[in-house]
């Protein structure tokens, strides 16, 4: 059976997901199935649409190019979720049954999405990829042994931001006495952070206060009257996600705040959140766990074999983009651990519960990384029983008015001293809460 291609154009792709008409591989016999939820409509159709491009582009690729993940055949079938958690719900229901084996594993593209599947899921023995976003403490293997924020959770990002500020600053020690705005979506992923924020204002000595903005985040004047003339703060953290991103660094331009002093989420570090707020933008900052822009082999391969076939699932021109880029990392991180567990049960479909082994033993080397076409996109990962994050660097980037740049050389390590902890008592908390079992992990193995 030929297998039906997404058709590129945002407009046309927009209007068959509002149909409700899903693009496919099929899945048939010997071919292992990616069920691709994704959000091609609504206040957030340019995040899902761009990483759902690169994740399927990826997916495309190995299957022109290599004949799928060691001679086997990768299908899928997307699924609009127009980022509603019952969507989501009904998309996993509708899809963890498809193929000879079952749904190998699901990538929701949303915290509160995650939620509405990850015990679902575990009961199923399906995985759930969260590649840095979802629930922290999923970080916890013991606890959560099906859901994976791998790359870096957003405990370990957060840190990562106050070590950013630090080094602006002359040091840790001159965080005394700062104040900081913690500008956020008023949702569980906004709130997310509160709990480390608050550890790190304490051991450092500097003021944070949560500033919280309403869904989709387009009314924030009396918002930042308060961050400017009550808090006055040294520094803005901006945990949004949408229109809410450029909404919000307008709305600093406008009181005249420095967006070098402005760091927000990777979610508010897209192209699509920098051009809609046109020259207010030039200078804004944000952490992000891969490199932008299109200079890297697996991009080159993809045009080749796939875009230059009339085969691509996006606009040639969001190619290389931010979420563009993260859709392929993902893909290279699904794709990887299907690899890494058909190299323990063998070049066939492999059901959810192998390919969870898979994703506990990933091991993805810089020499892995170089043979992937992604050398300088990503870091390494190293996952365990212990460990479902993997790595946890982070960089800066800043948008120079047209395009981002990488303003960190080097990967900013996180304090895994203080998150660790954190992410093992609430891990432990909804353990007990829940009636789960901890499985038995040797710290070591981490």
């Amino acid at each position: 059976m030929k297998a039906t291609r997404t058709l590129r154009g945002l407009a046309f792709a927009a209007a068959l997901a509002a149909a409700g008409i899903g693009t496919a591989e099929v899945a048939l016999a010997e071919e292992i199935f990616v069920p691709v939820t994704i959000y091609r409509t609504g206040p957030y159709a340019p995040g899902g649409s761009g990483v759902g491009g690169g994740f399927i582009d990826y997916m495309a690729l190995l299957n022109e190019r290599d004949g799928g993940i060691n001679g086997v055949k990768i299908a899928w079938e997307e699924c609009e979720t127009a980022y509603q958690p019952d969507r989501m719900v009904e998309c996993y229901e509708r899809l963890k049954g498809r193929g000879e084996k079952g749904a190998t594993v699901f990538n929701p593209l949303g915290t509160g999405l995650t939620y509405a599947i990850m015990e679902r899921a575990t009961e199923d023995k399906i995985p759930v990829l969260t590649m840095g976003y979802g629930r922290t403490d999923a970080s916890d293997g013991r606890v959560w042994p099906y859901l994976f924020p791998l790359i870096v959770n957003y405990w370990n990002q957060s840190t990562a931001k106050i070590a950013y500020i630090a080094e602006q600053e002359g040091g840790y020690e001159n965080l005394k006495g700062l104040k900081i705005a913690n500008l956020l979506h008023d949702s569980a992923y906004g709130k997310e952070t509160h709990t480390v924020l608050e550890a790190q204002a304490e051991k450092y000595g500097f003021e944070v206060a949560h500033f919280p903005v309403a869904h989709p985040g387009l009314d924030q004047k009396a918002t930042w009257l308060q961050i400017s003339r009550r808090f006055k703060p040294d520094w803005v953290i901006l945990r949004g996600w949408g229109v809410m991103c450029s909404t919000a660094i307008k709305e600093a331009a406008r009181i005249n705040f420095p967006r070098e002093k402005m760091i927000g989420v990777w979610w508010c570090g897209s192209e699509e959140d920098v051009i809609a707020a046109g020259s207010a933008a030039k200078g804004y900052i944000t952490t992000t766990f891969h490199a932008p822009g299109s200079d890297f082999p697996v991009i080159n391969e993809i045009m080749e074999h796939v875009h230059n076939k009339g085969n691509g699932n996006i606009d040639t021109e969001r190619v290389g983009s931010i979420y563009y880029n993260r859709g392929i990392l993902q893909a290279i991180l699904t794709t990887e651990a299907i690899r890494t567990a058909m190299d323990k049960f063998g070049n066939r479909p492999v059901s959810g519960e192998e390919v969870q082994w898979g994703l506990e033993n990933l091991n993805i080397t810089e020499e892995r990384i170089e043979e992937l076409g992604a050398a300088g996109l990503v870091s390494p990962l190293k996952t365990s029983c212990f460990d479902h994050e993997g790595g946890g660097l982070v960089k800066v980037q800043q948008w120079d008015g047209d395009k981002w740049v990488l303003i960190t050389d080097d990967w900013i390590e996180p304090d895994w001293g203080l998150t660790r902890p954190l992410v093992e008592a609430s891990a432990a908390a909804y353990a007990e809460e829940k009636g789960v079992a901890v499985r038995d992990c040797p710290a070591e193995t981490g």
